[in-house]
């Protein structure tokens, strides 16, 4: 069974930075495709950053030249290293591993969830 693990979530004021680790666990479990996803309360989950096996990346407008994700495949971690946070970035944020198909930014579908971890930026 494959778990993802987020961590790093807080409360913070605005123009500050929080780094969101997420880990997975599980045998024989290589990392892949991943996404950091985000939802607000009464907005639906979206796409914040997905990152690639080779490390190419796909960010979403509002979070570009701010968040800057990575991976470390020995450690079977994601990082989302959030910089200069907005009051519109409170949100649960969710990890996500193991896509179903080819194209998993588009279609959302993903095997592996995590729990998600609250971040909370305050004007």
């Amino acid at each position: 069974q494959v778990q993802l693990v987020e961590s790093g979530g807080g409360l913070v004021q605005a123009g500050e930075s929080l780094r969101l680790s997420c880990a997975a666990s599980g045998s024989a479990f290589s990392i892949n495709t991943m996404g950091w996803y985000r939802q607000a309360p009464g907005k639906q989950r979206e796409l914040v950053v997905g990152i690639a096996t080779g490390g190419s990346t796909v960010y979403t407008n509002s979070v570009k030249g701010r968040f800057t994700v990575s991976r470390d495949n020995a450690k079977k971690t994601v990082f989302l290293q959030m910089n200069s946070l907005k009051p519109e970035d409170t949100a649960v944020y969710y990890c996500a591993a193991g896509p179903r198909d080819s194209y998993p930014y588009i279609t959302h579908r993903w095997a592996y969830w995590g729990q998600g971890t609250q971040v909370t930026v305050s004007s």
